[in-house]
């Protein structure tokens, strides 16, 4: 998993309430076990419409999707991350998230923002009015900030554990293989004292 820590650039103001993990990644894509390629698939019955926000030149390749209340509702499809991650989204910002989908997120290295309305409001006014800027919106891991070049300054909480994870490009694996020093003590203090164990250990 990539580490975060900055990420700026145009924005996809999005905004809509309620969105479900099947109108981020309807269920027909969900045969593939791959994570990439699903990008295609993402908003797919919204990108069906003329003129429509995703496939707009303006907002092409945005890294942040800003977004309405209770993002990611629905079913529990890992495969919404994974086609917003291929899509190049590397942060949603929304008032809420769906529990489920937030931990998803993270764990696919997606940073997910929580702001209050009237600052996601200001967000998408940003993002709508400036999409020449090339980097209207700048998101602060570290410090837990959110800035527009326009004096914008938005504090967001975060998970300390799931912020030093992503500022550190840890996934569960990268988290197991940080204790491989503790584990490996473990192990031969283990194969000691149970010598009868030690074929069985790998």
């Amino acid at each position: 998993m990539n580490p975060v820590s900055t990420i700026s650039g145009k924005a996809y103001p999005f905004g809509l309430k309620n969105v479900d993990t099947d109108v981020i990644i309807p269920a027909a894509w969900l045969k593939t076990i791959s994570r990439t390629g699903l990008g295609k698939g993402a908003f797919e019955a919204l990108r069906k419409e003329p003129d429509n926000l995703f496939d707009s030149a303006p907002y092409a390749g945005s890294p942040i999707l800003i977004a309405g209340d209770n993002f990611g509702c629905g079913s529990s499809r890992e495969h919404a991350a994974w086609a917003l991650a291929d899509m190049g989204i590397t942060a949603v910002i929304a008032p809420s998230f769906s529990d489920i989908f937030s931990g998803n997120a993270f764990k696919n290295g997606l940073l997910t923002v929580v702001l209050p309305q009237e600052a996601v409001d200001r967000l998408l006014q940003v993002a709508q009015e400036n999409p020449d800027l090339p980097d209207p919106i700048h998101i602060d891991l570290e410090n837990q900030v959110v800035t527009t070049p326009f004096q914008d300054r938005f504090t967001f909480e975060i998970d300390p554990f799931r912020k030093h994870c992503l500022l550190n490009g840890l996934d569960e694996i990268g988290i197991t293989l940080a204790s491989s020093d503790a584990i490996s003590v473990y192990e031969a203090k283990l194969a000691a004292e149970k010598p009868w164990l030690a074929p069985h250990m790998i």
